[in-house]
């Protein structure tokens, strides 16, 4: 059997379909998907097609978006082949494709769907944008309290086939509210005559459909589950969240806030398959503001020409200590950004930071104002004081502009992100000049 990508392609090229197919059902999903996703367009398609059923689905969850994409369009022409794949998919996952797409390309997928499934997927997509309903799959298992833990243990094996997971089992009433769950492991300890009732606390976690699939990942992770039930308002319950899901949450609120923090917007799937206009759109905007902030500087310069002309020397280390309090500043914003979105601090915890970033900062400035100390003693001793103040002060107030501007857009209702590098950078490069020269322009009596 091959085991590489050439000896698949040699296959292809070979058209030794039946081979092919053998060898693809040696791999396992994810050495199928970075197959898949290594090879060219056409040979790609081939590939899916002939993988078994089982393997099509788990390989289309592992593959990009866009090659999700690619290959729905490469079987468009093989309706039952499309048609399979999208019933087998988990409702979650196919919800997630589906709010990717074009509208009338998603309907047009929505109605190669079975009956069942169609009310599922439309259920789903009704639910707001980046809520918890997005995120939930009704494949779940669910039993009575008042089953015994045999009748308990039948009805898992008769519906438990298409379960995404079976980890918890989740006890509801006859309305479908949900009374508590019980891992799997307290029922197979349990003796079989023993009623669910008795094995159960009626305390248990879970999340509501019309939440924010931010704060899923909190819960997640205090309560450190595989698996949250999710209820609608009246307490029913709609379906579960896994942690899979949750970890693509992570990420790609972690890629957008990476972007935010970059002063980069509405990034695209793939900077190679991008349109060059929409990946200059995406940075300019930003880009163009933190210009007009930074003509502040150049302001602040010119009023200081008369200092400047009589000590150029000054120039010399004006670079070094504005990037200085920028640096500071854009460590401080990483860390707070970091915090509050794990939780870690809250929004009233701001002033008891300041004091301790104050010292930090402080022993920081310190620090590096005896190391350009060093440099500026041989380079232009006459202005060592004032170079080492500076530091200083600029390490300190860059510091503190970096955790206040992530408490202030938060105060705002602006994601904290957005307190970018980028902007930290340049309020401190403004203060950084403001403050050089007027301890020079003081302390050199000009």
């Amino acid at each position: 059997m091959p085991n590489t990508e050439t000896a698949f392609l040699e296959l292809i090229n070979t058209r030794k379909w039946r081979t092919l197919k053998r060898a693809l059902k040696t791999l396992d999903a994810v050495e199928a998907a970075q197959l898949v996703e290594d090879n060219s367009k056409g040979n790609k398609i081939i590939l899916f097609r002939l993988l078994s059923r089982k393997q099509a689905k788990e390989v289309f969850k592992l593959l990009p978006r866009t090659e999700q994409e690619n290959v729905i369009e490469g079987l468009a022409e093989n309706f039952q082949k499309l048609t399979r794949l999208l019933n087998d998919i988990n409702p979650d996952d196919r919800t997630a494709f589906f709010e990717e797409l074009p509208g009338d390309i998603a309907q047009r997928l929505i109605q190669k769907l079975s009956p069942e499934e169609q009310k599922i997927t439309i259920q789903l997509l009704s639910y707001p944008k980046d809520s918890i309903g997005r995120l939930m799959t009704p494949e779940f298992v669910a039993i009575r309290s008042h089953f015994t833990v045999a009748e308990a243990f039948a009805h898992i094996r008769q519906h438990g086939k298409d379960s995404e997971t079976l980890n918890v089992i989740y006890i509801i009433d006859d309305q479908w509210k949900l009374i508590d769950d019980i891992s799997i492991k307290e029922l197979i300890l349990a003796s079989p005559d023993q009623l669910v009732d008795e094995l159960i606390d009626n305390k248990f976690v879970s999340l509501h459909a019309m939440d924010d699939q931010e704060s899923a990942i909190s819960v997640f992770k205090n309560y450190d589950r595989v698996a949250l039930p999710v209820l609608s308002q009246e307490g029913v319950l709609l379906g579960i969240v896994t942690f899979d899901d949750i970890m693509d949450v992570i990420e790609e609120e972690s890629t957008e806030d990476f972007h935010k923090f970059g002063s980069v917007q509405n990034v695209g799937k793939n900077p190679l398959k991008e349109r060059i206009f929409n990946l200059y759109k995406n940075r300019i905007v930003w880009l163009v503001l933190l210009v007009f902030m930074n003509i502040f500087s150049g302001a602040a310069l010119e009023s200081f020409e008369d200092v400047i002309q009589s000590f150029v020397a000054l120039v010399f280390f004006l670079p070094l200590l504005i990037d200085s309090g920028g640096n500071a500043g854009s460590q401080s914003a990483t860390l707070m950004i970091r915090y509050l979105a794990l939780g870690e601090i809250q929004l009233s915890d701001w002033y008891k930071l300041i004091g301790r970033e104050l010292l930090v900062s402080f022993l920081l400035g310190i620090t590096m104002a005896a190391s350009i100390a060093a440099v500026a003693s041989f380079r232009a001793p006459e202005i060592v004081v004032i170079v080492c103040i500076a530091m200083v002060i600029n390490v300190m107030l860059g510091s503190l502009i970096g955790l206040l501007l992530p408490f202030i857009f938060t105060k705002l209702k602006i994601d904290p992100a957005t307190a970018s590098a980028p902007l930290v950078t340049s309020l401190s490069d403004i203060c950084g000049v403001l403050i050089y020269f007027s301890i020079a322009s003081r302390l050199l009596e000009f």
